[in-house]
C-alpha cells in the first residue's frame, strides 16, 4: 500500500474508534457533536485512502486542496477507475455529512435512536469498505467489544420517524419557548431528507417554518419524500451487529389514461415549481465543483436545458431566471468523470462558441 494511503487509513481508523468511544461515554456533554464530527472525518480519510489505493487522485490538477467530502463520495461512486460505492452507501455518507455540517456550523437535536442509527450504520459501512477495497476488517484494528451500544436502538426507520414527528408536534403544542427545540429537531429530519434527494441546499429557517406548518396537517412521508424511501436492514455478517440504510420501493404506482374509471386516486400532492427547480446556475456550479462558465459548457454539451425535468426558465416581471433541478445535478455528476473538459470548453465554452460555424 502507498505510504500516503496507509497514513490516511490509519487516521480513518483512529477517528472512528474515538467516535465510538465518545458514543459510549456515560455523559452527554458535547457527545452528539463530537461523535458526528469524528465519524465524518473518519470516512473522508477512508475514502481518500481507498481512492489512492485504487490508483485514483484526491487532488484535481493545479488545485491547492484535496477533494472535499462530497468530491470523495462522487469519485468512489462514479469514477470508473475507482468506483466501489453503492448508491445506498452514498446516501448513508451524505446523511452523515449533512448531520455533521448542521451540528458543527449551527445546532441540531438528535434523539438517542437517531444518533445510534448514524454511528452503527457508519461502523457497518466502514467495515464493508475495508473488506471490499482493502480485504481487511475493522476487527483487525480494534477489539470486537469496541462497538456502539444503545439502550433504545430503533426497530425500523419509519418507526423512528413516527416517534420524532410525534415529538415535534408535541413541542409545537406546548408554549412558544419549545418552538426553537421543535425547529432543531425538524432540522435533523430535513438534513436527512435533503441528503437522500441530493439537494445541496441546507434547510433555511423559512424552509423549516413551512415544513412545521405542513407537519400539522400532512403525513411526514409527503413532507420528507426522501426520508420516506429509507429503511433499515441488518445481518449477522461482518461486525457482530450490522445495520444498513436501504431504499424502499414505496407505494406501487402505475399510469392510466385520463378518464379511466378503474383507476383510483390515492393521493395528490402539489409541488412548488421553484422548490423542484431549486438550483440557480451559481448553486449548480458550486455543487458540481466547476466554475460557472465551465458548468454552462457542460450543460450545453449534455443538452440539460432540453430536458423539462432538469431545467426551467421562470419569468418574474421583466426578468428571466434559469433554474435547475436535482435531476440535472445528478445527471451532470454521473457524466462528469467521463467528460474531457478541455474539449467541451473548446466546443461549448464562452457566449459565442455555442453557435454553429457558417
Amino acid at each position: 500500500m502507498k505510504r500516503e494511503a496507509k497514513h490516511l487509513l490509519d487516521r480513518a481508523v483512529n477517528s472512528l474508534v474515538l467516535a465510538i468511544e465518545h458514543f459510549n461515554r456515560p455523559h452527554d456533554r458535547g457527545r452528539h457533536e463530537t461523535v458526528l464530527i469524528l465519524t465524518d472525518h473518519s470516512f473522508e480519510m477512508l475514502l481518500k485512502s481507498a481512492i489512492l489505493f485504487k490508483g485514483g487522485r484526491i487532488r484535481k490538477r493545479k488545485a491547492d486542496n484535496t477533494l472535499g467530502f462530497e468530491g470523495c463520495v462522487n469519485a468512489c461512486l462514479l469514477d470508473p477507475k475507482v468506483k466501489f460505492l453503492k448508491n445506498e452507501e452514498a446516501d448513508t455518507l451524505r446523511i452523515l455529512n449533512n448531520l455533521r455540517d448542521g451540528a458543527q456550523h449551527h445546532f441540531i437535536l438528535l434523539s438517542e435512536q437517531q444518533l445510534y442509527l448514524s454511528i452503527q450504520a457508519a461502523v457497518t459501512l466502514f467495515d464493508d469498505i475495508l473488506s471490499r477495497v482493502f480485504s481487511r476488517h475493522l476487527a483487525d484494528y480494534v477489539p470486537l467489544r469496541v462497538l456502539p451500544i444503545s439502550t433504545v436502538p430503533p426497530k425500523d426507520f419509519p418507526g423512528m420517524m413516527d416517534e420524532e414527528v410525534a415529538s415535534i408536534r408535541g413541542l409545537l403544542g406546548a408554549n412558544s419557548r419549545r418552538h426553537t427545540e421543535a425547529r432543531a429537531r425538524l432540522r435533523t429530519l430535513a438534513l436527512i431528507d435533503a441528503a437522500v434527494r441530493q439537494d445541496p441546499r441546507h434547510p433555511t429557517d423559512a424552509d423549516l417554518h413551512v415544513k412545521l406548518k405542513q407537519l400539522t396537517t400532512e403525513d411526514w412521508r409527503t413532507v420528507f419524500p426522501g426520508a420516506a424511501s429509507l429503511n433499515l436492514t441488518s445481518d449477522g455478517g461482518g461486525t457482530p451487529i450490522s445495520l444498513r440504510l436501504t431504499k424502499t420501493d414505496g407505494i406501487p404506482v402505475h399510469l392510466v389514461n385520463e378518464g379511466d374509471e378503474s383507476a383510483t386516486v390515492v393521493a395528490v400532492k402539489k409541488i412548488d415549481s421553484l422548490s423542484y427547480y431549486n438550483l440557480s446556475p451559481t448553486a449548480l456550479a458550486k455543487a458540481i465543483g466547476l466554475s460557472s462558465p465551465k458548468t454552462l459548457a457542460v450543460v450545453r454539451f449534455l443538452k440539460v436545458q432540453e430536458d423539462d425535468e432538469s431545467f426551467k426558465e421562470f419569468q418574474l416581471g421583466n426578468s428571466k431566471f434559469k433554474r435547475y433541478s436535482a435531476k440535472a445535478l445528478s445527471r451532470i455528476k454521473e457524466a462528469l468523470p467521463g467528460i474531457d473538459l478541455n474539449k467541451v470548453w473548446e466546443q461549448y465554452g464562452g457566449t459565442m462558441r455555442q453557435r454553429p460555424k457558417t
